[in-house]
């Protein structure tokens, strides 16, 4: 369709000179500041255009400023914002207030991975009074939301319905709030995960080690394929999928056209891969984790800071924090963590440009999709080769992709800006502890989204007993703990956990 329209429009465009030509609307979009991520952006915006809205896409990183000069110059309707980490929360509070400050009465439309309809309710819409703010679930809203409040007719119904959604939304959240029952910090950390005693196995390397030969062909291998389909809005797991009355047949159609692409980005080297891993002397300080240069362990070279599950908990459920899987420094073990980044982005502009200049959004968008599921892919190989080789504390493991999937072997990979670790800037310390952006060449944005999207980093712990979990939400007490460990003010601190304080 996409081509379809592409090809139109000069003959669109003439008319338009006429006079002749009705658009539904201009809508601009953008992914905001510090993120890259343009999948859903993109989805979004070839369904708008295919539908007769005029779309203006600025693409990804854009500062607010830039958003809302456009949005004047243009005269646009409607703002689309899209962000897929945490921090373009904020960004996206930030651009609402500035919205307000600016005098700007047009609606604005927020959607992407991490935003929802509650943290809309409860904090865009409240700093943006003079125009309307919705979220939108998913691209195939993305029309009806647009058209709503481009409606004279639908329009005040519509926003008044919305409006008291979103009342009833921050009604509840604030409700939750109140009932959540939290440990004080203290309380928390006597709660803390004690595992059994083990004796930790040291890796075959102390240092970092970088890998650039890698087969593309291997990594396929391990694709996990459902979260493949969602970003085509197609719910379900591979392969029952298939079988699925409504959207069986199509899913299946993007899966082939998937195989197809992922045969000519393997055979044409249309992408590169690079890796880095490294393994560190490892002992845990309260809730820290301190890394040295050695096995003698007299020289720190970083200490990583963690956060504490703080919720109420059933009698013998754990308070976790990462720092309790690995042994402290007044047990007398000797005790190790890894870490690692992966891409498989490299070179993908090229091809990207290729389909731009084509207007084959849907080929873009689709190789988007498969080196992000490669990116994921190769952080699961490298995880197998760690388990198995690199620091081989379970040789003997002899798991299938779909155990892969379900995540049945030991140890865990978390990521930072992830829940078990929240704070995206500890990415930060991993990537100089690598010397990830020499060594791989993704680097970081202001935000600390990594880049090329299609990129993967973390740590490995190693513990049996190991296990991911959600930090949820901390008091006042553990951020203002956690600013001092950290050497930091208060308010940044605050600034970049936002979404994870409890009010």
């Amino acid at each position: 369709m996409k081509k379809a329209v592409a090809y139109l429009m000069p003959f669109m465009e003439a008319d338009k000179t006429a006079g002749d030509r009705q658009t539904n609307g201009k809508i601009l979009m953008a992914t905001v500041k510090g993120d890259v991520h343009d999948i859903g952006k993109n989805i979004v915006s070839v369904v708008l255009q295919c539908n007769n809205y005029d779309v203006i896409d600025l693409g990804v990183m854009v500062p607010a400023e830039k958003i809302l000069q456009t949005a004047k110059a243009e005269h646009v309707d409607i703002i689309g914002l899209s962000g897929l980490i945490t921090p373009s929360l904020d960004e996206m509070v930030h651009i609402a207030k500035e919205m307000q400050r600016q005098g700007f009465t047009i609606p604005l439309m927020i959607g992407g991975a991490t935003t929802s309809r509650a943290h809309t309710a409860v904090k865009i819409e409240p700093n943006y009074s003079s125009g309307a703010t919705v979220y939108v679930t998913d691209a195939s809203r993305a029309v009806g939301v647009a058209s709503n409040l481009l409606s004279a007719d639908a329009k005040p119904t519509y926003l008044a319905n919305l409006r008291t959604e979103y009342a009833e939304v921050r009604e509840r959240h604030l409700g939750k709030e109140q009932k959540a029952q939290q440990h004080p910090i203290a309380n928390a950390r006597a709660n803390r995960f004690i595992g059994q005693t083990h004796a930790p196995i040291k890796p075959t390397f102390l240092g970092i080690k970088t890998i650039t030969d890698v087969n593309l062909n291997t990594l396929a291998e391990f694709i996990d394929w459902s979260p493949f389909f969602q970003t085509w809005e197609l719910s379900g797991s591979y392969p029952k999928i298939f079988a699925d009355p409504v959207i069986g047949d199509e899913a299946k159609r993007v899966f082939n056209d998937a195989q197809a692409m992922l045969a000519h980005i393997i055979a044409e080297n249309w992408l590169g891969a690079r890796a880095v891993v490294g393994f560190f002397a490892a002992n845990s300080d309260g809730d820290d984790v301190v890394l040295y240069s050695d096995d003698e362990r007299l020289t720190v070279i970083e200490t990583l800071h963690h956060l504490r599950q703080q919720t109420v908990k059933a009698p013998g459920r754990p308070n976790y924090c990462l720092a309790d899987f690995i042994a402290p420094i007044n047990s007398g073990i000797n005790d190790y963590l890894g870490a690692f980044a992966v891409t498989t982005g490299i070179g993908i502009e090229r091809k990207l440009a290729e389909f731009e200049q084509q207007h084959d959004d849907y080929s873009s968008i689709m190789l988007k999709a498969l080196a992000d599921r490669l990116a994921e892919a190769f952080a699961e190989y490298m995880h197998l080769l760690v388990r198995k080789d690199y620091w081989g504390y379970a040789e003997s493991e002899a798991l299938d992709n779909e155990q892969l999937i379900k995540e049945a072997y030991k140890g865990i990979r978390p990521a930072p800006g992830y829940p078990a670790c929240p704070d995206h800037t500890e990415k930060a310390k991993l990537f100089a502890l690598l010397n990830v952006t020499e060594n791989t060449s993704i680097s970081l944005t202001e935000s600390y989204a990594m880049y090329p999207a299609s990129a993967v980093s973390g740590w490995y712990f190693a513990h049996p007993e190991a296990q991911y979990f959600n930090v949820g939400k901390i008091e006042h007490d553990q951020l203002q703990d956690y600013a001092k460990r950290k050497g930091i003010a208060e308010e940044v601190a605050a600034r970049w956990l936002s979404a994870h304080l409890h009010h």
